[in-house]
């Protein structure tokens, strides 16, 4: 019986078709980020101590089962052997389990230090402001563009904003909100944070770091309750390599021939032409039509 069991144990693994890593994430989504590798660490050794913790358990109330129950030899009124003043084992009840918390706690509590943690002198800064129901996008630390503005990005209800970041890189991100709370959420990220109007008055930590590991178009959200269209407020991550970044930013501050403004995001990646890396509009997701007379009657 051990024998089939095993067998069906392995059919089992093996017909999923999952490689060893996708096993090890136990479903933790995958990450493009050096933070969220850590946080991926955390949960797998978490599951692998909750399912110790569980066949153990298992095993003592099948053992308990199998070897303690009431024999049929038994008297009407005899007991099992009772345990309620054994010291020792009250004491082992006690104090695993708090062993066991304190050792989660510290895990947990280090690995949020460094998810959390900022260095004081990042490569890239991005100011980025939420508002109902859109998001603009502001290089402070980039230089000035060819009107001596700083380089920025800003959606409108026909046009996805599209933030463009370097993969390798230090990034800082300094949220605020010009109206009500948002939320600036990246799912690959694995992190997100509300944005508040005044979140110095509010208590809240307005800023937060991470390292893009590779390249690539991420689908942003708001992931905060904000009105009407907040199902619609999305925005897009294009995370580009180091060099191609540089020449973004550096095509944001010229001036375009045919417009005689500065190179908008858009007219940037056009002009990098590096394939679906730099498509000109958002690939992840669509503008929503707050066109409400589009409305048709139902029923």
């Amino acid at each position: 019986m051990g024998k089939v069991a095993a067998l069906a144990g392995l059919v089992a693994l093996l017909a999923t078709g999952c490689s060893g890593d996708e096993v090890l994430r136990f479903g933790w989504p995958v990450g493009v980020t050096k933070e969220s590798e850590d946080m991926r660490v955390l949960w797998t050794w978490s599951v692998i101590a909750a399912l110790v913790v569980g066949v153990i358990v298992w095993g003592l109330i099948f053992w308990s089962v199998a070897f303690h129950r009431k024999k049929k030899t038994d008297g009407p009124g005899d007991l099992p052997r009772q345990f309620q003043y054994n010291v020792p084992l009250e004491l082992f009840c006690v104090v695993l389990p708090l062993v066991m918390v304190c050792v989660l706690f510290f895990f947990t509590a280090t690995t949020e230090s460094k998810v959390l943690a900022e260095e004081p002198d990042p490569d890239v800064t991005v100011d980025v402001i939420a508002f109902q129901w859109n998001w603009e996008f502001d290089y402070p630390s980039a230089p000035k563009d060819a009107n001596g503005q700083v380089v920025k990005t800003v959606g409108s209800s026909s046009e996805i904003p599209i933030l463009v970041l370097p993969v390798g890189k230090r990034i800082q991100y300094n949220l605020r909100s010009a109206d009500v709370i948002h939320s600036f959420w990246v799912p690959e990220f694995h992190f997100k944070r509300d944005v508040f109007p005044d979140p110095e008055k509010n208590n809240q930590d307005p800023s937060f770091q991470n390292t893009i590991d590779r390249a690539g178009a991420f689908v942003g959200r708001c992931a905060e309750l904000c009105g009407t269209y907040h199902s619609g407020m999305n925005f897009e991550v294009r995370a580009l390599p180091a060099d191609q970044f540089d020449r973004y930013i550096q095509l944001r501050t010229q001036i375009n021939p045919a417009t005689g403004q500065p190179n908008t995001t858009a007219e940037a990646l056009a002009a990098l032409n590096c394939g679906e890396l730099c498509a000109p509009q958002a690939t992840t997701t669509k503008p929503f039509n707050t066109d409400r007379t589009l409305r048709t009657q139902s029923g």
